[in-house]
């Protein structure tokens, strides 16, 4: 018998579990979901930047109360990168980069300052405006607006951080980015299954679909707006694609056998897919939104699944047990290529998925006993092993490719973690109760 990756073990247990409970499912576009995630962060580096983030002026009453310099904190300290002043220290509160004395400031140990504030406008919209100072010199290194609705505050404080992020780090900033993930409660037969997206660090819940049956594989498509995932509510598995804002919804697989594993092509025309058929053994294909015309990639009788695209969009990486173990393959994205295969150290390698600029493939190694997350230099073939859990599972890279999000098992439940690519920090997102897993991070946004 030939060995199933751990990860198609996990997700059949779930489905057996699920198809046990009766079908409910809803559909939301923009309802508010459980409670925040509880964010701990597990590791940074050993000399985080230095930085003061002084409080915004406020817009009183038309900000809702929201503490735009707080979610900028909590943004920065997150990464692991940054140490922020206490606001007891602060010598002084000002709001403009005229109002800063950049020698008494460096006098509180801090490298750079950040001031800001927001101002009501015309149609009811806000605008955000902050400056950022570096205390050495003097100089003004960033000085930017942005502008929209009240209800987009939260995002706009994510901007700032994304701005900050960049000019110190040199790397653009994720934090105004979204995730999507699952999370399940309860137990069998009465489980209950959530579809959520949140801000990247959890914050800001959507509901998108909840269901008695499981939902898994969420896939975004590369402008943002719409996901894909399978479901289970017609006691099949079947392919779905959702438009976020809206909740329109369609199905556009339910074959017989397996539909599973659905990931959006670069140009967001097309899915590949695992489908298995009456027989049920498991193979890629590619799938026309438009058109519905599948072209089979693989016809093997091994396993065949988790397919991925490169960035390029001319051909895929996926899991396959055709060697006699779970190891990572690439094949042409066209009808006859022959797979090549990509991962050679340990005994399995699964879940694949390629940075954003296509350098890097992140996958579940299998190390000393325990699945972890790895990343394998595709120029090179190095691999190194980022996470220290017993069953990380799901990795996604952020759309800087500077930072991993998955999930993993913190004691019974399922929690999702990050872990930078250089393996220097990390931190730890957990529920309020169930647990939630199968994260994908989305693309920036306009």
């Amino acid at each position: 018998m030939r060995p199933i990756p751990a990860s198609q073990l996990v997700s059949r247990r779930r489905c057996l579990a699920g198809a046990l409970a009766l079908m409910v499912v809803g559909l939301c576009a923009t309802h508010d979901a459980r409670a925040a995630l509880q964010i701990e962060i597990t590791s940074g580096v050993r000399d985080p930047v230095p930085i003061a983030i002084v409080p915004f002026a406020r817009a009183v009453p038309a900000d809702g109360g929201m503490d735009v310099a707080e979610v900028v904190q909590h943004d920065l300290e997150g990464s692991g990168r940054f140490r922020a002043l206490p606001r007891e220290r602060m010598p002084a509160t000002p709001t403009r980069a005229a109002e800063i004395a950049p020698a008494v400031w460096k006098g509180t140990g801090s490298d750079y300052v950040v001031v800001g504030r927001v101002t009501a406008i015309d149609n009811g919209q806000l605008a955000v405006d902050f400056d950022l100072l570096n205390t050495l010199t003097g100089a003004r290194l960033a000085a930017q607006r942005f502008v929209g609705a009240a209800s987009a505050l939260r995002n706009a404080a994510h901007r700032v951080s994304d701005v900050i992020y960049q000019k110190i780090l040199g790397v653009r900033g994720a934090f105004a980015t979204r995730i999507a993930y699952v999370a399940a409660d309860g137990s069998p037969p009465a489980q209950h299954y959530q579809l959520i997206v949140s801000d990247a660090d959890g914050a800001n819940q959507h509901l998108i679909l909840e269901s008695r049956f499981p939902l898994m594989s969420p896939s975004w498509s590369p402008d943002g707006q719409w996901l894909a995932y399978v479901s289970f509510e017609t006691k099949h598995s079947g392919v779905y694609v959702q438009l976020v804002r809206s909740g329109e919804r369609r199905q556009v697989s339910a074959r017989a056998g397996v539909n599973g594993a659905p990931e959006w092509s670069p140009d967001g025309r097309k899915l590949a897919l695992t489908l298995g058929g009456g027989g049920g053994n498991p193979d890629i294909y590619i799938l026309d939104l438009a058109s519905q015309e599948l072209t089979r990639l693989t016809d093997d009788p091994a396993i065949d699944t988790e397919p991925v695209w490169a960035p390029d969009g001319h051909s895929l990486y996926f899991t396959s047990d055709r060697a006699g173990s779970a190891q990572i393959y690439r094949i042409a994205a066209q009808s006859g290529a022959h797979p090549t295969r990509i991962t050679f150290g340990g005994s399995y390698n699964a879940r694949p998925r390629v940075s954003p600029d296509g350098s890097q493939l992140a996958m579940v190694t299998l190390d000393n006993g325990a699945y972890r997350i790895a990343v394998q230099d595709l120029a090179s073939g190095t691999a190194r092993v980022l996470s220290h859990g017993r069953l990380d599972e799901s990795p996604s890279f952020a759309p800087n490719g500077a930072t991993l999000i998955y999930s993993e098992r913190d004691g019974e439940r399922g929690a999702l973690a990050t872990v930078s690519t250089d393996g220097l920090t990390g931190l730890r997102l957990k529920a309020p109760q169930g647990e939630v897993r199968e994260p994908a991070w989305g693309p920036f946004s306009p």
